[in-house]
Order: C-alpha cells, then sequence, then structure tokens
C-alpha cells in the first residue's frame, strides 16, 4: 500500500459513489514526477545546469555537427517564448557555453552554437542523465519497463 491507496480507501469511505480509480493513476503520475524531478535536478546541478539550459545545451547537441541552431529552432523544441528563450541563450554566453555566430544563409540573423566548453559540459551532463535515468528505472524488469513505456506512449498520444 503506499500513500495514494490510503486517499484512495479515504474516498471510498467518504464518496462511495465516485470512482476515483483516474485519480489513482494521476495521483502516482504526479508523485512519481516529483520523486523523478528531484534526482534528475539533482543530477543537472552537479553539472552547473538546471533542466532549461541542459535542454538548450542537449538541443544543440543531438542537432549534430556544427552543433548550431537559430533562435527559432530552439524555441520550436522548448516551446517557450521569444524573450525566455532570448534570456536563456544570454545566460548561457554568459557563462561561455554557447556563443552567437552570424548566420551564413541570412545575414540578419544568428545561429546559437555550443562553445567547446558547452560541448564539454553537454557531453558530461548527457551522460551523467542517462546514468541517472537507468538508475531511477531499475526497479523494473525489462518487460516492466516496455509495458510502462507502450502504456504511457498511448496516454500521450491522446495529447499530441
Amino acid at each position: 500500500m503506499d500513500h495514494v491507496d490510503a486517499i484512495l480507501a479515504q474516498w471510498h469511505r467518504e464518496r462511495p459513489d465516485l470512482d476515483v480509480a483516474a485519480m489513482g493513476v494521476l495521483g502516482r503520475l504526479g508523485r512519481l514526477h516529483a520523486h523523478l524531478r528531484h534526482a534528475i535536478e539533482r543530477t543537472l546541478a552537479a553539472h552547473g545546469l538546471n533542466a532549461s539550459s541542459f535542454d538548450i545545451l542537449a538541443t544543440l547537441r543531438r542537432s549534430g555537427a556544427p552543433h548550431r541552431l537559430s533562435p527559432g529552432d530552439l524555441m520550436a523544441t522548448a516551446m517557450v517564448a521569444s524573450g525566455t528563450m532570448t534570456n536563456r541563450i544570454d545566460q548561457l554566453e554568459k557563462v561561455g557555453l554557447v556563443e552567437r555566430l552570424p548566420n551564413p544563409e541570412d545575414g540578419r540573423s544568428v545561429l546559437v552554437a555550443l562553445t567547446p566548453a558547452g560541448l564539454a559540459r553537454i557531453e558530461a551532463a548527457v551522460t551523467a542523465h542517462v546514468a541517472t535515468q537507468n538508475r531511477l528505472l531499475a526497479g523494473l524488469s525489462p518487460d516492466e519497463r516496455a509495458a510502462l513505456d507502450a502504456a504511457l506512449r498511448a496516454a500521450l498520444a491522446r495529447f499530441e
């Protein structure tokens, strides 16, 4: 029995007319998300990053060499407003992890590129991040992981 079971038992007692099964699933997802987020934040912080800065650096890294994208392309992956993205890029540029370069295809725009320090930082951070993710799921068998992944994919598809 977990914390959510106790809450569900209270609702069953107080409101037996309600089907609270969805509350159990969503409550567990929420609690699990909080635990996972905390562990991931600790891993990123050990590399001097937060979720937002990691997202930008990881997006640039997985874009492939030469690890450059327009601010618009970065905004599309992060789904944030222009001003928010500008601020995030500014902060990463201040600490030398990215640089703005003239766009050779459009002289009016820039590309955001990983610096050598940024590439080194994201390489170390993503390696630690993947290790953390694997550690967090280590309690599940391969079949359980596959079943969970399939169920979450199906649920997410209904929203996306």
